[in-house]
This record gives C-alpha cells, structure tokens and sequence, in this order.
C-alpha cells in the first residue's frame, strides 16, 4: 500500500481563503486587523521568519507594525514595549518572535502580552483556557495540524496517538487537542523508555523533535495504516529534512505529512486566523 500525503500548502490556502473573507467583513466594519511584530537582534533565521510572516499578513489584508529591536534590549524596555502594544487600539495580535537574547525571560514575556491579543496562545491565562476546553486563541502549530485532520476527515475518536514531544508550543497544547476529541493520548520524550513499541501501537503519531542526529522515526517503528504528522525541521546535507524518513513510511501509513510542505505552511496560516480572531473579539464581533 502507499499512504495520501497529507498537503499543508492546500490546507493553508482554505485557511487563508476563510481568513481573507473574515478580513472584508471586518474591513466593511471599519475594523483593520493588524499583527505587531517584535524581533529582538540580528538572528537570520528569526528575521527571516518574521518577514515571511508579515509578507502572509500583507497576503491576506492584515496590517502589521514591525518593531526590530537591538541585541541589547533589556527586559524593562521590553515589559514597556508590550505594555504599549496592550494598550494600542490599533493592535490586535502580538508576536514576539522566539527565541529571544539571553537577558530576555521568555516566560516573563509571553506572560506580559494581553490575553486577547495572544496570537501565539501562550500566555498562562490561554494555556489554562486550553486546558479547560475553552480557548479561543490556540498555540499555531498545534491547531494547525488539528485543521489537517478536519481537512482530510480523519477521525481521531478513540484512536491511539503518540506525540513526541513534550514542549509548551507543541507537545502540551497537542496533548489537550486530541483528547478535546476523544482520542487516547501519551507523550513521549527523551527519558520515555521503549519508545519504538509505543509507536508501534500507536494509529496516529505526531513527532516534534527537531534533530536527525537525535532521532529518524523509521518505517519499522509504525503500524501499517498508522496516520504520521511530522513537525521536526533540520537541515541534512543542504536539504530541508523532517524527523521521519518520508519514503519510506508513506509506504506503509495511510497518511503522512512531508518536510518542507506538511505542518509548516499551517503554523502561519493559524497565525493570520488568530489575528482575525483576535480582531473580532476586540471589537466584539462574532469571531467564527
């Protein structure tokens, strides 16, 4: 058997669709959505990030107000900066883009930002809304791949899902999604012990480590017909690569998602759709 590839470009283009038509209403309201952006320091990677989403912004009709901020920035200047941005009117969502220079407190930061300008959906008062079935602005990534399952209509009733992964923009916000929708959930990590026999039973297996060298999830470690989400990123011999060996496992899952093309066109897409969100809930609009 040879397993679909779950497409991330064509279920971020339904997203953005969705998003531009929730744009002209708002616009016709006289609301203009609009994303400030916060990158502290000259990292390459992180402008680079910040530019491709901002251009997604312009793509959709959001606005965006870019702050690029030196190295030296130091955490009183920042907690200003953001108590700025709350305040702002204007302003409806809030990035800062991660991770941050040393002398920043990424939790302090994060923390800082107004619950209902949180695009990203890591502030503790979101994350506990999570938690609790109630959040309306969700970590990007994980919501993402909750919208390739809906696209493709996989079920994930009473279905065995492994994340590997346990980090708070990932692992932790995917484990309170799934099981929002009934499935049985476990987390693996670097100390989990037996890892290959808990993918081996898992139906649906969604990795997030990041590093080849560290870890390839192969095909004989998945059941035939298992579902894979491959959020890991690297770089091998100049080529962008994932943490699953793509070839090999399409094969023998019934859905995979591949690397560059699966997970990541949606973490931007769920940025523009918690933009929205966030603009419709300011202005107390229906935010559906």
């Amino acid at each position: 058997m040879t397993g679909q590839k779950l497409d991330g470009g064509i279920v971020a283009n339904s997203v953005k669709d969705r998003v531009r038509k929730a744009v002209d209403e708002l616009r016709s309201s006289g609301v203009i959505p609009c994303l400030a952006t916060v990158l502290v320091g000259e990292d390459l990677a992180s402008a680079i990030y910040i530019k491709n989403k901002q251009k997604a912004c312009s793509d959709v009709g959001i606005t965006t107000k870019d702050h690029k901020l030196p190295e030296s920035f130091s955490q009183k200047e920042m907690n200003s900066l953001i108590d700025l941005l709350n305040k702002d009117n204007s302003v409806h969502g809030i990035l800062i883009q991660l991770p941050l220079p040393k002398q920043l407190d990424e939790f302090s930061t994060t923390s800082r930002i107004s619950p209902i300008k949180d695009v990203d959906g890591l502030t503790p008062y979101n994350a506990g809304l999570l938690l609790t079935g109630r959040a309306i602005l969700k970590p990007c990534t994980p919501s993402g791949i909750m919208e390739i399952f809906d696209y493709y209509n996989i079920d994930l009733a009473g279905k065995n899902a492994v994340i590997i992964n346990r980090s708070n923009l990932v692992g932790k916000p995917l484990y309170s999604l799934l099981l929002e929708r009934n499935a049985t959930v476990t987390t693996c990590h670097s100390k989990t012990k037996n890892l290959k026999e808990h993918c081996q039973s898992a139906d649906i297996i969604i990795t997030a480590i990041g590093n080849r060298t560290k870890f390839l999830l192969k095909a004989d470690m998945i059941k035939d017909g298992a579902v894979v989400i491959d959020v890991g990123i690297s770089r091998q011999n100049g080529k962008l690569v994932g943490d699953a060996d793509y070839e090999r496992i399409i094969k023998k899952a019934s859905y995979a998602t591949p690397v560059p093309g699966g997970v990541g066109p949606m973490t931007v897409a769920m940025l523009l759709k918690n933009t929205v969100t966030a603009a419709s809930i300011s202005k107390g609009f229906d935010s559906s």
